[in-house]
């Protein structure tokens, strides 16, 4: 398929695009450093170099600046990894993230069907492997499974309450129809 005959969802524009990207340079990156600067300077001019005691311990900006990056980062990079992994917050995050997301959804769902399958296929082997014939029940439930993946393909909107009852789940229907357009398209 070439690239200029694949489907964008709502044809995004370079503007928006550029908009997105110069929000998270202005987030995650200047306005972090743009913070930790002011923060730095502003604490040491207004209250460390006035104050004699303090003034003992940081004679001078670097100094300052040395001993907040050896004690801030290790405290920092701390605080994260609680965030990551200790706390409910990233948990909650993940969460909203694959909620409110068609495409993490999406891989959500194709990522159970999968492993639906080769669960299955793997208890076949099994069998062939120790010699044992299938049952008529293991032959309905392989023709049934290929029933509900052709269904799928065949479809590929889990937001059809057809297929919402199948599998137990919803997705919207934008990323279906960009899926169908850009399969017809090869």
């Amino acid at each position: 398929m070439k690239k200029s005959e694949t489907v964008k969802a709502h044809n995004p524009s370079l503007t928006f695009r550029g908009w997105v990207y110069f929000r998270i340079g202005w987030a995650n990156y200047f306005a972090f450093l743009f913070a930790a600067t002011t923060t730095l300077v502003t604490t040491y001019f207004l209250l460390i170099q006035d104050v004699q005691l303090i003034k003992e311990i940081f004679p001078t900006f670097t100094h300052y600046i040395v001993t907040a990056i050896l004690v801030g980062v290790p405290f920092l990079i701390t605080i994260g990894y609680i965030h990551f992994q200790r706390s409910q917050a990233f948990k909650a995050e993940s969460d909203v993230r694959v909620e409110s997301n068609p495409h993490h959804r999406r891989i959500l769902f194709n990522t159970e069907l999968l492993l639906e399958i080769v669960f299955r296929l793997n208890n076949l082997l099994l069998k062939k492997l120790n010699n044992e014939k299938l049952t008529e029940k293991e032959f309905n439930g392989i023709y049934m499974i290929q029933e509900k993946i052709q269904d799928y393909k065949q479809h590929r909107t889990i937001s059809d309450s057809k297929l919402k009852g199948l599998f137990g789940v919803t997705i919207l229907s934008d990323i279906d129809k960009i899926n169908m357009k850009n399969s017809e398209l090869t």
